[in-house]
Order: structure tokens, then C-alpha cells, then sequence
């Protein structure tokens, strides 16, 4: 009953949770990032480049039992049997996972600027002369004045109130 308890307990954690939350809006991103690469990006280079699908480019390793080359579409060739290379559709996929990266750093650097503006609204400003380091008294290092643990040795420095510990 112990292993039980430990398992509830494990899963219950905000953290497991915020994870399966991010893992699901990931997954749902995932796709509608291969749509855009898959439906609209793709078909116009794919045109450009000669090809009316870009994930249909392949290369044929052995052509297949059933029927022989040349294959039109790579589903033809799957459908013979042929071994072959499907670059096109790993081409969509780097394309794709580019896409899902670019749109992260996006979305990171407006949520990272969103809470540096927020915090500033209830940060007050240190006065002129007023320090705003400090020296960590475990490692030596500079971190800042209100800092409540060293981000470089981890050391707990304290709860600061109003200046006092």
C-alpha cells in the first residue's frame, strides 16, 4: 500500500502536472505546426522546385516485387514494396520542427518580456547611491541585493525583510 500511496502522491505534484499540460498543448502545437509546413508551405516550394509534393521526393533503394519502376508518388512505391529513402518527408519534418522552435522562442521571449515589465511595476527602484549587489558570504560571487539564495552555490542566505534578517 506504500508503493501505492507514494505513486498518488508522485503524480499529484504540480509539477508532473504542469508537465502533462505542457506535453498535451506540445503535442496539439506539433501538428498544427506539420499542417502549416505540410499545407501551406511546402505545396508553393514544392511547385517552385518542380515537384507537385514535396514529401514525394524519394530515392529507391530496390524497387519492389509486385511492380517495377519508375514510381510517380512515394506511395506507389510503398505499395510495390520498393525500399527507398524518403528524404522529402524528412525534409518536411526538419522544416517543421524549425517552425515549432521558432515559434517557441517567440512565445518565451513575449512571456519573458510581459513578466520583466510586470515586475518592474513592483520592483522599487533602487535610490542613487544605494547598493544593488552584494557579496554571497559562501562562495564570494556578486548576486543581487535581495537575493534570498545564491543562483551560484545555492546557498540559503536568508530571509530578508525590510532590509533585516
Amino acid at each position: 500500500m506504500k508503493l501505492v500511496a507514494d505513486f498518488k502522491k508522485f503524480t499529484m505534484r504540480g509539477n508532473l502536472i504542469d508537465l502533462a499540460v505542457g506535453f498535451t498543448v506540445g503535442a496539439a502545437f506539433s501538428t498544427v505546426a506539420k499542417s502549416l509546413v505540410n499545407d501551406i508551405i511546402m505545396p508553393p516550394i514544392g511547385l517552385l522546385m518542380g515537384s507537385s509534393d514535396f514529401s514525394d521526393l524519394f530515392l529507391v533503394l530496390k524497387h519492389g516485387d509486385v511492380l517495377g519502376g519508375p514510381y510517380t508518388t512515394l506511395a506507389d512505391a510503398q505499395t510495390a514494396g520498393a525500399v527507398t529513402i524518403n528524404y522529402g518527408a524528412f525534409l518536411n519534418n526538419c522544416i517543421a520542427l524549425a517552425l515549432v522552435a521558432f515559434a517557441m522562442f517567440v512565445v518565451i521571449r513575449i512571456v519573458n518580456r510581459a513578466e520583466d515589465a510586470l515586475e518592474a511595476q513592483f520592483v522599487d527602484p533602487p535610490q542613487p547611491g544605494e547598493p544593488t549587489e552584494k557579496k554571497c558570504p559562501f562562495c564570494r560571487s556578486t548576486i543581487h541585493i535581495k537575493a534570498t539564495r545564491c543562483p551560484h552555490c545555492t546557498s540559503d542566505l536568508g530571509t530578508t525583510t525590510n532590509g533585516h534578517e
